[in-house]
């Protein structure tokens, strides 16, 4: 009685839901189709909240003996199949094979997963839901969904008919669904399979990680030992190719006990979905309050950020002008609009490699996916065997497609071979990585390629305090020039941002610095500075969660100073033997450098003054690339004045002021048909 209830309830649910009409569609493709099928194969969509109202037996089969909660509806479906005539070919229940699709589950600790927390259940055979990273997948292959077999014995009853017909449950590997083993319930005969009636789908493997396990690529312990690892994820038909490496994604399944060389857990996908990332509702207190004593100016409250930015790795006041480079780089981290190619890659040139080390290291940990290659490990995407043995090629990640819509501190360049650093300048360019399978090696008849998308920004540096690089560097022959010789030419120009960090520059102040190492000696964990304690850590990666979802607009004077420095630069830059030295990526750069001031303002709208800050960026950039031009930008024209209080802030300001003048002037003079409307116009 108990059964005949649930199977009522669940006809009943099929009805309201819309999943009987679906399923008599379904009926009628195969109806029409010319082609014998041994099993027929149903996805039936199930809202568990809803089949607990009309029935609390048969949703807590649905959520706790999902096999037999299928057989109910195999049972209700066949019994359609018949009455209605659906399906003429169709002899026996065992040939349905239900596939029950979980929209969610309930919102309660006993249904989730944690990979942090061991071991993990895999003998219930129930539904639970895991979140983790996609960090490594197989290309697709193929797996038995059903077969059918016959007794060899031809006086069997059992030789004709569909009586024995295996069909793939969640966690059973191939062997399990065919092999040749098996025998006759009736004569105990051996059984064979009738291969023209094998039904094939497609499989696919993934390795999720949780995403607290990020620390581990992010030069962040807090002291504390910990470990990892990935989790196996089997993914079927529908399912297949519904996960891209880098992401992050809530499944649905069954964790089962897979068998191989080695045992480990694995999960029977059932549904996935993408987990967008939480946009914070606001920012603190403390930046609030900051922003409204700025509001008058359109430069103060950005200036006053690198100001006291990193206080603890830094003294405040120093490496200004990469600190707020930093901030700009960072808040460019989102997946806004994955057709804009807005990351911000910046290379430095520094004679302190471990204090710029410590810095960017801090930095990267104030954003979710901020990743710290390690040396020993690929920046992009590697090959390896699959491990379950199905014959796939395993793609592993690597650091860049791991770091999507973050930060990858590739460390100094110097560090990387040649080969990588080739490789690197491609990926900058083209914002996509190919890796190339040789189908020969893996055991396949054709070559396969796949290419990736890549969406994160670089940073690197090159010490230059090293010997063998002091011997090597070349005296500049141009105003303003580095040596970057030691650099490939074509990966110097792929960084959108050179920035020059020395004892020599204004934005490394060396006395202030040796006071703070000092100080953080004796008490590595004090708060040295008063800004230390009113703007923390958290305060600021609450900022730049909110900053970075901004949405913003150009405004049509800021774009047209974007159009016409580029226009004037590439035109005061290009010679008739080499041609011109901007690159064709240079005015993405302006244009996402623009964006980063305005969204680190907290403004939906990019300004004339936000163009200023990019166009002085970029300029000091091509000085320390190309030499200086006409357009002769100070090295610390962003930065011009030590920032100890509001006169200065005035002072800063009345610079930019002139220098907003100076641009509008170089832009008139070698921006053809550009035009520039002065404020009353």
């Amino acid at each position: 009685m108990s059964t005949l209830k649930m199977k009522e309830a669940a006809l009943i649910y099929l009805d309201r839901s819309g999943g009987l009409q679906k399923f008599i569609d379904d009926c009628k493709y195969y109806n029409d189709s010319k082609q014998s099928y041994a099993v027929y194969r149903f996805n039936i969509l199930i809202n568990p909240s809803d089949v607990v109202e009309l029935d609390a037996e048969l949703g807590n089969h649905i959520l706790h003996q999902p096999l037999k909660a299928a057989q109910v509806f195999q049972s209700v479906c066949f019994i359609a199949v018949k009455t209605l005539s659906l399906i003429g070919q169709l002899q026996t229940e065992n040939q349905i094979n239900i596939v029950l699709k979980l929209t969610h589950l309930p919102p309660l600790p006993s249904y989730s997963l944690d990979l942090c927390e061991f071991p993990l259940d895999y003998t219930s055979q129930r539904f639970y839901m895991i979140q983790g990273i996609v960090i490594a997948m197989t290309t697709v292959t193929k797996y038995t969904q059903g077969a059918r077999f016959l007794c060899s014995d031809e006086a069997c009853p059992l030789s004709k008919g569909f009586q024995y017909i295996r069909v793939h449950v969640p966690g059973a590997t191939e062997s399990a669904t065919v092999r040749n083993d098996f025998l006759c319930d009736l004569c105990s005969s051996a059984l064979e399979e009738d291969r023209k009636f094998r039904v094939l789908g497609d499989k696919q493997i993934v390795e999720i990680i949780t995403s607290q396990a990020l620390h581990a690529f992010q030069g962040y312990s807090n002291n504390q030992p910990f470990r990892f690892q990935s989790l196996t994820i089997f993914l079927r038909d529908e399912s297949v190719n519904k996960m891209n490496i880098g992401n992050e994604y809530k499944i649905i399944g069954i964790p089962t006990c897979v068998k191989t060389s080695q045992t480990s857990v694995c999960i029977e996908a059932n549904n996935i979905t993408f987990c967008n990332p939480k946009v914070p509702s606001g920012i603190s207190d403390h930046f609030r309050c900051l922003l409204s004593l700025t509001s008058s100016s359109c430069w103060k409250f950005t200036a006053i950020l690198a100001n006291i930015f990193a206080s603890q790795i830094v003294p405040p006041g120093s490496y200004n002008l990469l600190k707020l480079c930093l901030l700009m780089s960072l808040v460019q981290t989102s997946d806004r609009n994955k057709d804009l190619e807005d990351c911000l890659d910046i290379l430095i040139i520094t004679s302190d490699a471990l204090l710029v080390d410590r810095l960017l290291n801090f930095s990267i940990n104030l954003v979710p996916r901020g990743i710290r290659h390690p040396v020993s490990t690929e920046i992009f995407p590697t090959l390896s065997r699959n491990k379950y043995g199905t014959g796939a090629v395993s793609i592993q990640a690597g650091s860049a497609l791991l770091a999507k819509d973050g930060i990858c501190f590739i460390g100094d360049l110097a560090s990387h071979k040649k080969d990588k650093l080739e490789q690197l300048q491609s990926v900058m360019e083209s914002r996509s990585i190919t890796v190339y399978i040789p189908g020969k090696k893996f055991g396949d008849d054709i070559d396969q390629q796949m290419t990736f998308p890549v969406q994160c920004s670089f940073w690197s540096f090159v010490d230059m305090d090293s010997s063998s690089r002091k011997n090597m560097q070349k005296p500049n022959t141009l105003i303003g020039q580095m040596d970057c010789s030691l650099i490939p030419a074509n990966l110097v120009e792929a960084f959108g941002l050179l920035i020059n960090c020395n004892e020599s520059s204004p934005c490394h102040p060396f006395l202030p610095t040796v006071q703070h190492t000092l100080k953080k000696a004796i008490d590595p964990e004090g708060l040295l500075y008063v800004a230390s304690k009113q703007f923390t850590t958290e305060d600021f990666e609450k900022l730049l969660a909110f900053a970075k979802n901004l949405k913003v607009e150009f405004s049509l004077e800021a774009e047209r100073i974007i159009h016409g420095y580029y226009l004037a630069s590439r035109r005061i830059r290009t010679d008739s033997v080499y041609g011109s030295k901007l690159s064709a990526s240079a005015l993405k750069y302006l244009v996402s450098l623009s964006e980063a001031h305005a969204r680190l303002n907290l403004r939906n709208k990019v300004i004339k003054e936000d163009a200023l800050i990019a166009a002085l960026l970029f300029e000091t950039s091509l000085t320390l690339k190309y030499g200086a031009t006409v357009f002769c930008v100070a090295p610390n024209a962003v930065f011009p004045f030590e920032l100890y209080d509001e006169e200065y802030l005035e002072q800063r300001d009345i610079y930019l002021t002139q220098c907003q003048q100076q641009l509008l002037q170089f832009i008139a003079t070698y921006g053809p048909g550009t035009t520039i409307f002065a404020s009353d116009e």
